[in-house]
């Protein structure tokens, strides 16, 4: 079920509410029995501009992929200042793996969306947002001990991704927000991500562009994967086998 794309009307309110339920519990739980998102959660939320359902999923899909024995890395695209892809890297090494974890952005911002996004006039006005300097999360990275697991890939993923030695994926977070950003990203990385693999989108529920950049993407290959409700724009699935 897909929630109501007129916000905010009185029925979507009543749809977020609803469906931000299971991670409000979760959040509360966190505070009478603490555990280990409940620990990073404090740590990384400084740097990241994902909500608080959006960084438990993360954490989730590493616990998930770790418990199952899913192989590969862990990559994320499009990083701001970093605190989605420092919970990747800090709960695989609480958690005992060796994976490594991958970041591209280009690290000067948002760039340019275009004609391809159906919100373009609105998205255009964010270009050169959402920042974070590459030696800033370099230094975030070293500080809480897992720079040494981290691969930072700087430049558009138009031109890193085609060329990007990353093998397996375990858990890949798409946060690219336009169009052409996720797509490209889906084009190159999709096929690597193993069977059982964690794919979560960040922006499916805000920006236009990302969400006809996944729908059109699926709906090339013929198959219409189970999206997982996160938040209000966040979205998750876990890749199937066979794969289609």
């Amino acid at each position: 079920m897909s929630p109501p794309t007129a916000y905010p009307t009185l029925a979507s309110r009543a749809w977020r509410r609803l469906h931000d339920l299971p991670w409000r519990f979760a959040a509360l739980r966190d505070r009478v029995l603490p555990g280990l998102f409940a620990e990073l959660l404090p740590v990384v939320q400084p740097y990241s501009m994902c909500s608080e359902a959006r960084l438990r999923s993360l954490h989730r899909a590493v616990r998930s992929v770790v418990r199952r024995g899913v192989a590969g890395d862990l990559v994320e695209c499009g990083a701001a200042r970093g605190g989605s892809a420092l919970l990747l890297a800090l709960t695989a090494a609480r958690l005992g793996q060796r994976r490594r974890t991958w970041v591209f952005d280009t690290f000067a911002g948002l760039p340019q969306p275009t004609l391809a996004d159906p919100d373009y006039d609105e998205a255009r006005r964010y270009v050169g947002t959402c920042r974070g300097e590459l030696a800033e999360l370099e230094a975030l990275f070293a500080a809480a001990g897992v720079r040494e697991q981290v691969v930072f890939v700087k430049g558009l993923f138009q031109d890193t991704l085609p060329v990007s030695p990353v093998g397996t994926i375990a858990v890949l977070h798409l946060d690219g927000d336009w169009y052409d950003s996720v797509r490209v990203c889906l084009d190159h990385l999709y096929a690597r991500v193993a069977p059982g693999g964690v794919i979560q989108i960040d922006d499916y529920g805000h920006w236009a562009g990302a969400r006809k950049a996944v729908d059109e993407f699926f709906e090339r290959r013929g198959f219409r994967p189970r999206l997982r409700y996160v938040d209000y724009t966040g979205r998750t699935l876990r890749k199937p086998h066979p794969v289609p």
